[in-house]
């Protein structure tokens, strides 16, 4: 195995990538792939490791560089160009691992390696794939085939456009404001940040946007209840041709919707399960519908009582505050924040200056290192594709273990929300040579406003920690094959563990004093305001409990029981918000045309993972609660454990060989503060 001294070796040149040669590139790799698997198999009659599953890898790896950076820039600077490039080359994608996934030849080659001569993560990677050619239909007749290789172009391409028509929904709506006092309550940076918006477009005054660092202040601290049903209104309608939004039936997901859940429905028959919910359980710890639905249900039964009474009280609230007659969606929020500040003086935006994002960064590296044993350095020199751009690397033992890419704050053209994406996979090739394990951090922040550093709020703070966690998932793996390495080959409803996980951090006084530190004066988090903040912590955990429950049913259910032809998105919809919801939104509410996480992600029938894997995250957690925040062993044991093993083994026995035990609800419902 061999290191390379360069920092940047191996990372793409973003700067050099021609919109105009990807479609050319991509046809020369997937044909020279195509090429060298129909060789592999000719050559060979006797099937090893190093002739067929070992070149394989290399040639998927190939591709998997090329295309990374080119997705990755669809998602944080798009463009009309780009756009186009992105969804010519996304047919053949799809065309490509469909017919790897259904050729027959390959599958018969792979049943007949023999076990004996493989170690046990090798076993692994074959026992995935081996399950994967049949999900892929590799056992269908011909036609079905083909029916399969439609359905799985067409929903790939139903994805980009509920993505791209979010996106563009999303930027085409902004209000000016020339009046300050309709802005009446907004803190001094948001107000700032607004009028930094408007003169970037050469206007006066203030621009608001539905990015949510301009939409969230709007909702949760303007005294203009007028503008928040506006804002509110624009962002529950995105994607759709509700409210005021008759007119962009070009951005309308509602039919994209529907045709998703028929192909989904139809992919999953034609496999012979009963439901893509079925279906997606293939590949996850759940082993049934029922385990599903049996597990929100249960911690809905334990949250819908307290959540309602929280309701109840914010009511009460309002109506005592302002004589408010009635609590609407766009007044949840904003009344949600006085009430907080009533009862604990605390609130996000007291918190901000305290968290300048320098800060935060050294107390995250400094928390992370001292748990997992590595040292983060900062790369100052590389090719970025935005100035807000930083790489870092890890290392242990003076070697270079990772690297890591931070794009932290909200602009145009970039996606909204949070996530963390692989650049490189680790893995070692067939001369011993190792691929970094490289990673995307992309945020949505508030960007530096005038001469002060960014400013993160506490939540926000709680997601840098949440996406890191993914990170160390994907760079401290120590597995060698593509397949298992990172967060490859981990089942969908244990992958959020390692990122729960360190949000727990952030709740914690020693940590906070290393991660804290006031912009101008260097002060950590005054006493008085941490023991605010903690007292804060559980503030309408109950509400915030079942709406994603509301969330999760609601997709796993709609999974379950789609049938085509029954239009029952909507109505499945406020069902599950009769059973679960703390606040039922206007019925002009759209949510689910916004829902990428299920309609353009991949938490298709799995967005109960974020709840499962809470479970996983909140009682491993409760192993450093006993031991001490920054114990070594403990912090070594999860490393070991956890992190380093990739997809090699079964989730449950991972956790378990943390743990010492399986897990268990009590830590969550305790650190949510729900009282069994």
């Amino acid at each position: 195995m061999s290191y390379s001294d360069t920092a940047t070796a191996g990372l793409p040149n973003f700067s050099s990538i021609d919109t105009s040669a990807i479609n050319s590139e991509l046809d020369k790799i997937l044909k020279h792939n195509n090429q060298r698997i129909d060789q592999l198999l000719a050559e060979n009659s006797l099937y090893t490791w190093q002739n067929l599953v070992a070149p394989l890898e290399q040639l998927n790896d190939t591709l998997a560089n090329f295309w990374s950076p080119v997705s990755h820039l669809n998602a944080v600077c798009n463009s009309d160009e780009l756009r186009v490039a992105y969804n010519q080359a996304q047919p053949k994608l799809s065309a490509y691992y469909t017919h790897l996934g259904q050729n027959h030849e390959l599958y018969t080659a792979y049943q007949q390696l023999q076990r004996a001569d493989l170690n046990s993560a090798q076993n692994k990677v074959l026992d995935n794939a081996l399950r994967d050619f049949k999900l892929s239909g590799v056992a269908l007749a011909a036609e079905q085939q083909r029916r399969f290789a439609e359905i799985k172009l067409r929903t790939s391409e139903l994805g980009t456009k509920f993505s791209e028509n979010v996106l563009d929904s999303t930027q085409a709506w902004q209000k000016h404001i020339t009046d300050v006092q309709q802005l009446a309550g907004m803190p001094e940076l948001a107000l700032a940040a607004a009028k930094q918006a408007a003169q970037a477009k050469e206007l006066p005054g203030y621009l608001l946007t539905l990015e949510f660092p301009s939409y969230l202040p709007v909702m949760t601290y303007c005294d203009n209840r007028a503008l928040r049903q506006e804002m509110y209104t624009a962002f529950a309608t995105r994607a759709s041709t509700a409210g005021e939004n008759a007119s962009q039936q070009q951005w309308d997901n509602s039919p994209i919707i529907e045709e998703l859940l028929a192909l989904r429905k139809e992919l999953a028959t034609i496999l012979g399960f009963d439901s893509y919910a079925h279906y997606s359980l293939a590949t996850k710890m759940a082993d049934s519908p029922d385990a599903v639905l049996g597990f929100l249900n249960d911690l809905a039964q334990h949250s819908v009582t307290s959540a309602r009474a929280e309701f109840a009280t914010l009511r009460q609230f309002a109506a005592k505050w302002s004589a408010l007659e009635q609590l609407q969606a766009w007044d949840v929020g904003y009344y949600a924040e006085k009430l907080k500040l009533q009862k604990f003086s605390i609130s996000q935006e007291q918190l901000r200056p305290y968290f300048p994002m320098h800060k935060v960064l050294q107390g995250l590296f400094s928390i992370t290192s001292r748990l997992f044993d590595f040292q983060i350095t900062e790369i100052d020199e590389f090719d970025a594709w935005h100035s807000d751009v930083k790489l870092f690397q890890i290392s242990r033992d003076n070697k270079v273990i990772a690297r890591f890419y931070l794009d932290p704050f909200a602009r145009a053209n970039k996606r909204g929300g949070a996530w963390m994406d692989v650049c490189r996979t680790r893995r070692i090739d067939s001369q011993g040579e190792l691929q970094l394990p490289t990673a995307y951090l992309v945020c949505n922040f508030n960007a530096p406003v005038g001469n002060d550093p960014a400013l993160l709020t506490h939540d926000e703070l709680t997601t840098l920690f949440h996406e890191f966690g993914h990170g160390l998932h994907h760079m401290m793996t120590e597995m060698q094959y593509a397949d298992i390495s990172g967060i490859n080959g981990v089942p969908w409803d244990a992958v959020e563990l390692p990122s729960q996980f360190l949000e727990n951090w952030c709740w914690q006084p020693q940590a906070l004093s290393i991660i804290s530190g006031h912009f101008s004066t260097g002060e950590t988090l005054p006493a008085k305001l941490l023991d605010n903040l903690l007292e804060a912590r559980n503030f309408q955990s109950a509400m915030t409990m079942v709406r994603q429950l509301e969330f999760s049913l609601f997709d796993y259910r709609l999974h379950l029981e789609y049938q085509p032809g029954e239009s029952g998105v909507q109505p499945l919809l406020d069902q599950i918000r009769q059973q679960v919801a703390a606040v039922i939104p206007p019925t002009f509410n759209s949510f689910q045309n916004s829902f990428s996480h299920i309609f353009a992600g991949g938490y298709a029938a799995g967005y109960y993972s974020y709840k499962w894997a809470e479970v996983l995250s909140a009682d491993a957690f409760s192993l450093f609660e006993e031991k001490g925040i920054f114990h070594k062993e403990t912090g070594q044991l999860f490393l070991s454990s956890i992190l380093q093993k990739g997809g090699s083994e079964e989730p449950l026995k991972l956790f378990v060989d943390f743990r010492g035990r399986e897990p268990d609800t009590e830590a969550l419902l305790r650190h949510s503060g729900i009282v069994l």
